[in-house]
């Protein structure tokens, strides 16, 4: 298994806060009720797309959902972040050890290579997909960095922290690595189809080493 793919969010950083605070905004913004925090956290891994068509009961309002949120995202949210603890180290290692790391991810892809800048990280990784118009989910951004960086399916895998991840993961036909210090638990995880599950950054090598 040589190329890694890391969702980003809830997997190399927690960026729940500020993603949170923009959902919050967006619905004042429109009006609306604003969810519980609980709910709140159930928006954090699926694309915009999803989560506010979902929601709201036109293509109109979900676009102009979509757009009060990277407005006040890119602005503020993005920058309340931190790294989760011993992911540097864990990014670190696997580049020593010769594997080649890409992040693809649901947020937008321009946030996500602001966000990997700011926090320093953006060196470890080869290449970064995130969303774009007409590739916003999962499944297809993974087989977007499969198919531009040439790599197969069996030497791939994707490591994250939700069944979003997985199911993508899946869907494509690659392995699939769930984390548990992010929004899902083993339980979650293992039943949407995740081959292993480790609990720390610092577990996240000696997986790799048993498939």
């Amino acid at each position: 298994m040589k190329f890694i793919l890391f969702d980003l969010d809830g997997t190399l950083v927690d960026s729940s806060s500020g993603i949170k605070a923009s959902f919050r905004h967006t619905f004042k913004e429109l009006k609306l009720a604003v969810p519980s925090d609980k709910e709140l956290s159930t928006f954090i891994g699926p694309p915009l797309e999803t989560t506010f068509s979902a929601l709201l009961n036109s293509k109109e309002t979900v676009q102009k959902a979509i757009a009060n949120f990277r407005l006040y995202y890119k602005k503020k949210g993005v920058y309340d972040v931190f790294i989760f603890q011993g992911i540097s180290e864990a990014l670190r290692e696997l580049k020593t050890a010769g594997y080649q790391l890409y992040v693809t991810t649901s947020k937008n892809e321009a946030m996500a290579l602001l966000m990997l800048n700011e926090l320093g990280l953006s060196d470890f990784f080869r290449a970064v997909y995130g969303a774009v118009p007409h590739r916003f989910k999962k499944a297809d951004v993974i087989s977007t960095c499969l198919s531009l960086e040439n790599i197969s399916k069996e030497d791939a895998l994707i490591i994250g922290d939700t069944k979003f991840d997985i199911i993508g993961g899946k869907s494509v036909g690659i392995k699939t690595l769930g984390v548990t210090w992010g929004i899902g638990t083993e339980a979650d995880l293992l039943e949407n189809g995740a081959d292993k599950v480790c609990h720390t950054p610092a577990d996240i090598k000696k997986a790799l080493a048993s498939f």
